[in-house]
Order: C-alpha cells, then structure tokens, then sequence
C-alpha cells in the first residue's frame, strides 16, 4: 500500500489540533478496524499515483495490542509516468500456532520501467539530458515491463527467537522495448543490450521464474511495523529450478538481512541499522530478474533494486544490479509527539539516514565489455560507448531525511528525501510519499 497524501495532510493537522500529553495512557484497539482510503502522492521514479485502497486489521481481544492478528490489504491505482499496480496481501499471525502466514499476490503494469544496465559504475550514465524530452529523466532508460507476482511464506519458531521459515514464489514478467506512439523510433539501452548480445534472444521478452524458499529467522524486535529495540535477521536460500519455461536459467541463491534497532533515549530516540546481502550460488539468472531482492516477508510493494524506495534511496531506481549486491541502511528515529485522532494512537517520527550499496558479483562482465569494443570499433568515439564506461564498481552513497504519521503503531506515512553523492546515481533530489519503514 503506497502514498496516500490525503491522509498524510489530515494526519498533519490533526497533529496541530490534538497533541496529547505522553503520559496518558493508549487507547487499545480490539477487534475489527477497517481503513478504506483514496490514493494520492508521489514518486520520483513513477509520477503522481491516485486510485483506492482498504486496510483491514483485526486486533482480537486487544491482550496484544499493538500487535495485530490479522492484516489484509486491497489497492489499486495508476501513475502518471504510465504505471498501473493491483494487488492484495495479508499477514496472519494466529492461525499458525507459534508462527505466521503471509501472501501476496500483485499486478504491476509498467510502461516506463526503468532499466540503466548492469554492474553499477561500470554501466555509462549520461544523465537526463540524454534524449530527455521531459527533462527529468531521458526515456534513453526506458523499458516496457509486465509483471505477475504470487508469493506465499510461512513462519514456525524453534526455540525462543529463533525461527524456521518456509516459502515458494512465482513471477510471469513480460518485457519489451518502450511501445509508447510518442517514442516511436527512440533508441534505447533496452534495444542496444538486446542487439549487442547482451539481453539475449531466450530471454528478451521476459519469462516465468518458480522460486523456493527455505531459512532461519531470529527476531526479538519489539515489533514488526514500528520497532524501538531489538534484532531481526533472515537468512534464505532460494532456489529457481527452470521447469517452466526450460531456457536453462536455474539458479541457487543466498540472502542474508539483518536489522538492529538501538534504544538512545528510551522509546523516543532509536538508531536502526540494516546490512543486506546477496549473491548467486550456482545456476545462472535472466536478466530479467537479477534486480529481485529475495525476502520471505515483504516490507514494501516494490522488493527490487538497488536503487529507488525498497533498498538505497535517492538512487537510480535499478540502477545497481548485479549477480550478488549489497547494501547498508542506517537512520535515526525520533518520535517527536504522540496524539489521539479519530479514536486512534498516533505519533510523529523524523528519520534523518544514510544509506549505501554496490555490485559485490559482477552480471555478464565480460559481455559488458566486449559489447563496449564492439561499440567501439564500430562507431568510434564520435557516439558515446553505451555498454561499459572503464570504471571499476565502488559504493554508491546517498543521505536524506524522511517524516513518519504511525497510527497503532501498525499504519506508516512515509515522506522521504534523498540525494546521491555521484551525480551518475541520479542528479536530482529524489522524493517518495509511501508507506512503513525501510526496515
């Protein structure tokens, strides 16, 4: 569930109106609670998003509370830059004794998806200006992508924290170069990859990936959506045997996340830190999927990356990828006030960070270069080389500041601002309305 400006404003101005003093006591919610909501906001990377969207949870007797015992999700809406996304998602945490289910089940329709290359640095950037006829960002990147996605994981613990967990994932994605009338003839880095050999034939419009998911997860946080204290760390192996469309792209792969959250100052002040990995085992993956983040529970509608609002903000959306990437969150949390509205428990959190990340495996290097002589050789230096700039991978950095409305501690507005520090990781300050915490 993403942006909802309306809300954000009224939440604001209830802020102004209704401020409470910290000491009195929660409201504790049971029950049922239900959040139906149009969809309004932004994304740097997407455009303006409108459409509609429920949220439903069910607290039960409140003896958990803020903790839920169920979750579901309904959206759908559009963007301007020519994006659609319906999806449905819910997170269970009592119909499993002493564990938790989750499913998601989303439609992404992108006619504008963003696509800069392989192995960060060495990919040549140009910048916006290159064929820009918006003047924000050059359809020189430009894709066309479809994608279907159907998750299910499931969680049992095995003594105290720490838990095993289980899980199976299917993608149909269909990609194609931008189709768009006002583009027609546009050259792009899509097309050019797809001619050098790059993109190969098998794999050029896309393709269906099965994954399976098996891991161990430790998890003493204090809680899932708002967390002040407390450790969470997933390790997964996935594998994706191709049995569906047989091309030869089975993989295995490995995906450790860990999160900590530090206490500074009671429940007001907390510093979170998250360090990312993963990398290919075996097998090899199509290029279609090598920005997929493997997790067994979702966080945010978009699991890719890296680059854009699921992984180092402020970076180029898919802008680093790689066979293996890695990457590093860290953000203060300060919980400014606390409030009642609408006979719910709200606070107000900013959330300065600094996040990084970089190509620790390199995707089809050698191809990248070779594809760069080609070039070369061919047009000399009188067109800039579009496969490889002769840069060596190195850490790509970004700093911002975000603002949080929590509502039960389970409901997050997010606004958050970004900017890279290497002008080719993106040159204009970057900018989302959506939902929860990073991590």
């Amino acid at each position: 569930m993403k942006r909802k400006l309306v809300t954000l404003l009224l939440c604001a101005t209830a802020c102004c109106l209704s401020a409470q003093d910290d000491n009195k006591k929660s409201i504790v919610k049971q029950g049922w609670n239900f959040g139906p909501l149009p969809v309004v906001g932004w994304d740097s990377d997407l455009g303006f998003q409108y459409g509609a969207c429920v949220d439903i949870f069910n607290y039960g007797n409140g003896s958990n509370y803020p903790s839920y015992d169920y979750k579901m999700n309904l959206e759908a809406s559009a963007y301007t830059r020519g994006s659609m996304l319906f999806r449905c998602y819910g997170d269970f945490k009592t119909l499993i004794p002493e564990g938790k289910l989750f499913f998601d089940c989303t439609y992404f329709n992108s006619k504008k998806f963003d696509f800069f290359g392989f192995n960060g640095f060495s990919s040549p950037y140009f910048g916006p200006e290159y064929g820009a006829a918006d003047g924000e960002k050059s359809e020189f990147y430009w894709m066309r992508r479809n994608q279907f996605r159907l998750v299910a994981s499931m969680q049992r613990r095995i003594k105290g924290n720490l838990n095993w967990a289980a899980g199976f994932g299917y993608y149909n994605i269909y990609t194609d170069n931008i189709n768009l009338k006002k583009y027609d003839g546009q050259n792009t880095l899509y097309q050019r990859y797809a001619d050098y050999g790059l993109i190969r034939p098998d794999e050029l419009n896309g393709g269906n990936v099965l994954q399976l998911k098996a891991g161990l997860i430790y998890d003493s946080r204090d809680h899932d959506s708002d967390p002040t204290r407390g450790v969470n760390i997933e390790a997964t192996l996935t594998g994706a045997p191709d049995i569906i469309d047989c091309e030869g792209y089975s993989n295995l792969g490995f995906t450790f996340v860990g999160s900590h959250y530090v206490p500074l100052w009671k429940d007001r002040l907390t510093f979170a830190y998250r360090l990312g990995v993963q990398t290919k085992i075996a097998g090899e993956i199509p290029y279609y999927f090598i920005n997929n983040l493997n997790t067994l529970f979702f966080r945010k509608v978009y699991t890719e990356g890296l680059g854009g609002n699921a992984s180092v903000r402020g970076l180029n959306r898919n802008g680093v990828v790689g066979n293996g990437m890695a990457w590093l969150n860290a953000e203060l949390r300060w919980r400014i006030v606390h409030f009642r509205f609408i006979n719910q428990n709200f606070h107000i959190a900013l959330n300065p960070f600094f996040d990084m990340g970089q190509v620790i495996q390199p995707y089809r290097l050698d191809e990248q270069k070779a594809a760069g002589k080609m070039w070369e050789a061919t047009h000399g230096t009188a067109d800039p080389n579009p496969f490889y700039s002769g840069k060596k991978e190195k850490l790509h950095a970004t700093a911002g500041c975000g603002a949080k409305i929590v509502m039960n501690r389970n409901f997050v507005i997010s606004v958050e601002f970004a900017r890279a520090f290497n002008s080719n990781d993106g040159k204009k300050l970057w900018n989302n309305i959506g939902f929860n915490y990073l991590f």
